[in-house]
């Protein structure tokens, strides 16, 4: 599935990965651990794309094809991409908007047909409910921030897994003057 063999990487002149080999098979898991500073991050980056991120020899095949020749985009469109761990708040875009998007992406990518909104709600609640996730999270905007204090205890109530609000509402202070 991943096979990367004597990946050379640098940034700005610095060369950070120095000969880098690794293979996935398809059903694998692998955690790549170290230090900070040992290039998890530089790694990541060069085989999502990076443009700041210059390749200086080795290959990295994906499902048989060369990952390296391919742009970010085409990269994501065949699986290989990063997340943000707190991306931005997308305020109007809902949770399942933003999925369907991805998703129907994908499927343009493989060939295969789309799904409409209707079809795709249905697809969300059979994947959500196998991950034990509350159905109302879907139709929050995307990176949902409590606001308030009525935001607050409605995320509260509903247990949504991407509210990022203190445990306890504190009303913001008066500016100083």
């Amino acid at each position: 599935m991943l096979e990367i063999r004597n990946l050379h990487a640098s940034v700005d002149g610095n060369e950070i990965l120095k000969g880098i080999n690794l293979k996935v098979n398809k059903g694998e898991v692998h955690a790549i651990m170290g230090p900070n500073g040992s290039g998890k991050s530089t790694l990541a980056k060069v085989l999502a794309g990076h443009p700041s991120y210059e390749v200086t020899g080795g290959e990295v095949l994906f499902d048989g094809k060369n990952l390296l020749e391919m742009t970010p985009d085409e990269r994501a469109r065949e699986g290989v991409f990063m997340a943000f761990q707190y991306p931005v708040e997308i305020p109007g875009v809902s949770n399942a908007q933003f999925l369907r998007l991805a998703y129907n992406e994908k499927q343009k990518h493989l060939g295969a047909e789309e799904l409409d909104p209707l079809e795709f709600k249905d697809l969300l609640k059979e994947k959500a409910k196998l991950v034990e996730m509350e159905a109302s999270f879907m139709s929050r905007s995307v990176r949902f921030v409590a606001r308030n204090r009525a935001d607050f205890e409605d995320a509260r109530s509903q247990k949504l897994p991407n509210v990022r609000a203190p445990l306890q509402w504190l009303p913001p202070r008066e500016p100083v003057t």
